[in-house]
Order: structure tokens, then C-alpha cells, then sequence
């Protein structure tokens, strides 16, 4: 298992960059026609998202201002 130590603010830039690609995955997925590179593009968007809700879940709430 990897450690990764992120400020909020790296973290909230890690979860930006990370939804962007994910975005930008789910695009080129449903363009894809070769079979086998839509299976490793599923794989990886897979592994994004785990990522990204493993970020969610230690991402601290904004305090109410």
C-alpha cells in the first residue's frame, strides 16, 4: 500500500486533475472500437475512481464561513 501525505490543497487539486480525466475517460470509452483498448480504458477509469473515493472519504469538509 502507498502513503500518500497531500495538503487539503493538493488534495482538493488531486481530486480536480483526477475528475477531469475521469471525465475525459468516459469520452474516448464510448468512442473506442477496438475491443481489448476499451477494456484497459475501463480498467483504469476504474482505478481513477477508486482514487478518487478513497480522496473523498479523507478529504476534510470546508468549514461553514
Amino acid at each position: 500500500m502507498l502513503t500518500l501525505d497531500l495538503t487539503p490543497e493538493e488534495a482538493r487539486v488531486l481530486m480536480q486533475v483526477l475528475e477531469a480525466c475521469v471525465s475525459d475517460m468516459r469520452m474516448e470509452i464510448s468512442q473506442t472500437d477496438n475491443i481489448r483498448y476499451k477494456a484497459m480504458l475501463k480498467e483504469r477509469k476504474a482505478a481513477l475512481e477508486r482514487v478518487l473515493q478513497v480522496l473523498r472519504e479523507q478529504m476534510p469538509l470546508p468549514l461553514a464561513e
